[in-house]
């Protein structure tokens, strides 16, 4: 007796729903939680074919497969968990997983199904399925050269896959594309961006501000494609471990002379990129390449976040142990709750607003910088422009 009443009280306490039925399909037991669930007192179901639970077409076939169990003892569900639908009183169905389950009681056969709802789960796919849709519209809007190129590696990862099994060999080829890409899209980049500069330059005569404005959108374009495909490019060999610091010594005057001359055909109407170097030592020893990506980065983000009519300044300092490189605008600022998450990767702080950007950039700049054992830091207010320093060993 102890022990019934144990089972019993196990029974109408559980969480999940219980339900138990005869060899005829009729309705023996339902516990509190199945009642809840479905809708109905237990004196509404107990008695009644259990296919009053069930929405069709479940609710035509039950009695039928139930005869056919009991015919040939073939069970498609018995013992068997899986997902199914159920029909509550008002109407509504909703999902549950049900666990059935055959038991032999007093010369009698009883059929006990546990039951779990998933309508929770099911709304959360839900939810996370409308906010993947929603998030896809929202880079479709960014810019239509992104979406091109990431359409392009899709579809080469696609074919990539289709075509190969081993995980080298998919590496092998992911590595090809973005040495294609790197040569047959920023060459062209380049030449946009020069021919865009002399039509500006041999149009002046026309003293036109239409072809001022439009000229200026086409070096800003330009400006936000090889931007974007700098920082793909660059995250590809740092995430594959194929960059490397590979030292040398060089000017660092000329060096910056040269970066100051290439980034100010990309700069807005009336910006200026003014360089300043402090000491009288000009050679140092570091990777150019590493740290030409790092300054372009750094002026990049000044351009974009800048208006036009603005200064950015880019010094170079040379002192006993190190030297130090800064790059400071007047543009839109870092918000402070920002600031602490600027150098992760794909983050972007919230005043951007339709700026494009991939949000690699820094990351990629404090990456380089680490991998030649130097620092990055930076001031900035909002609406009062920003200042990032970078800093070397000088050997």
């Amino acid at each position: 007796m102890e022990n019934a009443n144990l089972l019993i009280a196990i029974i109408q306490n559980a969480i999940d729903g219980i339900i138990t039925i005869d060899d005829r399909g009729k309705i023996e037991l339902i516990n509190p939680s199945a009642c809840k669930l479905f809708g109905y007192t237990p004196e509404e179901v107990i008695g009644k074919n259990i296919s009053i639970l069930m929405p069709p077409p479940d609710k035509e076939v039950h009695d039928e497969y139930l005869e056919r169990y009991k015919r040939t003892g073939q069970a498609h569900i018995i013992g068997i968990g899986r997902e199914v639908k159920g029909l509550r009183k008002d109407g509504v169905i909703f999902p549950f997983r049900l666990g059935l389950s055959e038991v032999q009681y007093s010369g009698r056969k009883i059929y006990t199904g546990f039951i779990h709802d998933l309508s929770k789960e099911k709304e959360a796919e839900e939810r996370l399925k409308d906010y993947a849709l929603h998030l896809e519209e929202l880079v479709e809007e960014r810019t239509l050269s992104l979406k091109e190129t990431v359409r392009a590696l899709r579809n080469a990862k696609e074919e990539i896959s289709v075509t190969l099994e081993k995980e080298k060999e998919l590496g092998l080829l992911k590595s090809r594309f973005v040495s294609i890409a790197s040569h047959e899209f920023r060459t062209p980049l380049t030449s946009v961006v020069l021919s865009a500069s002399l039509i500006e330059k041999y149009a002046e005569s026309f003293n036109s501000s239409n072809i001022s404005k439009h000229v200026n959108k086409i070096k800003v374009a330009v400006l936000n494609l090889t931007s974007i495909l700098n920082d793909f490019l660059s995250l590809e060999k740092i995430e594959s471990g194929k960059e490397e610091a590979n030292y040398s010594n060089f000017d660092l005057v000329k060096f910056s002379e040269e970066i100051t001359q290439e980034m100010q055909l990309l700069a807005k109407q009336d910006q200026n990129i003014v360089y300043h170097h402090t000491g009288a030592e000009k050679i140092i020893n570091s990777d150019q390449n590493l740290l030409k990506n790092c300054i372009n980065n750094l002026i990049t983000n000044a351009i974009k976040y800048s208006g036009e009519n603005t200064l950015i300044a880019f010094n170079t300092e040379i002192n006993k142990d190190h030297f130090h490189i800064t790059v400071k605008d007047n543009g839109i600022g870092i918000p402070e709750t920002d600031q602490k998450h600027l150098f992760e990767a794909f983050f972007r702080a919230h005043n951007t607003g339709t700026i494009p950007g991939t949000g690699l950039g820094l990351n990629i700049v404090a990456r380089y910088t680490e991998l030649m054992n130097g620092t990055i830091n930076f001031k900035s207010s909002i609406n009062q422009g920003t200042l990032f320093t970078i800093t070397f060993p000088k050997s």
